[in-house]
């Protein structure tokens, strides 16, 4: 089952304390950036947070669970609705993730 728009605009305004936060379809579901870092997805309506030790550090009672066949666990974030740790848990996950790759210019 495909994620809803609604839903994925729900989650990014959520976010919108942690940076600027955007979002694209990937495969049929969403990635979501933060700061043009890739930090989640959202598969079937379930956001899912790219796992970390500063995040394991400041959530460590969640769960992971790979949020797709052949993917690496992620955290299963069920408390959409508590904005302040959703914040709190990006800022510290997107901080620790590394500065995206420069595409390099294609030759003609």
């Amino acid at each position: 089952m495909s994620s809803k728009p609604e839903f994925v605009q729900f989650i990014a305004d959520q976010l919108e304390e942690a940076g600027q936060i955007t979002y694209r379809k990937m495969f049929g579901e969403y990635g979501m950036y933060c700061n043009g870092k890739l930090f989640a997805v959202i598969c079937s309506d379930q956001l899912f947070i790219k796992v970390t030790e500063e995040g394991a550090l400041a959530a460590p009672d969640l769960e992971t669970a790979p949020p797709y066949n052949g993917s690496k666990p992620y955290f299963v974030i069920e408390d959409i609705d508590n904005r302040d740790f959703l914040t709190k848990l990006v800022t510290v996950t997107c901080k620790s993730l590394p500065e995206p790759k420069q595409k390099k210019e294609r030759k003609k």
